[in-house]
């Protein structure tokens, strides 16, 4: 399934469950899941999540969740398209080797058509681009790692 077909199921379904009085709807499209839950007084946030089996680095070796020891690995807060610069000829707003502060920007991930800046939590230097432009991130997963300093 295309990304964005994903993410218009997605907007679909988000309508489909706001529309009733279901607390969660799942749906299965071949090899990729998806539930949704409805936001309840209790929980800190809404939930979606996609699952695909064999996520995969570039190099065809499963990605490492954990980093490299002593390093701070930035997460997304949501699931979206993550996007590494402002625009396609825009420079991007980090690179490897790059001092980077608490509060700076490090990326957009576009969700429900609407762009959201992305800040580091840590000051340091940035070891690893581990998203990559244009790529589909689910909540939780690591963007970037920075060495603190």
């Amino acid at each position: 399934m295309a990304t964005d077909e994903l993410l218009a199921l997605i907007d679909r379904l988000e309508a489909v469950l706001a529309g009733s009085e279901l607390d969660e709807l799942e749906v299965e499209v071949g090899e990729t899941s998806l539930r949704l839950r409805r936001l309840s007084a209790t929980s800190p946030s809404a939930v979606a999540t996609i699952a695909t089996p064999g996520a995969v680095s570039p190099e065809g070796q499963e990605s490492d969740p954990s980093g490299a020891p002593g390093h701070h690995q930035v997460l997304a807060p949501l699931t979206g398209i993550f996007y590494g610069s402002p625009s396609p000829d825009a420079a991007p707003y980090v690179q490897v080797g790059a001092e980077i502060q608490a509060g700076q920007v490090i990326g957009l991930i576009e969700a429900m058509k609407l762009f959201n800046e992305i800040k580091s939590d840590v000051r340091g230097r940035v070891v690893r681009l581990v998203a990559e432009n244009g790529q589909l991130i689910k909540a939780r997963q690591p963007l970037i790692e920075v060495a603190p300093g």
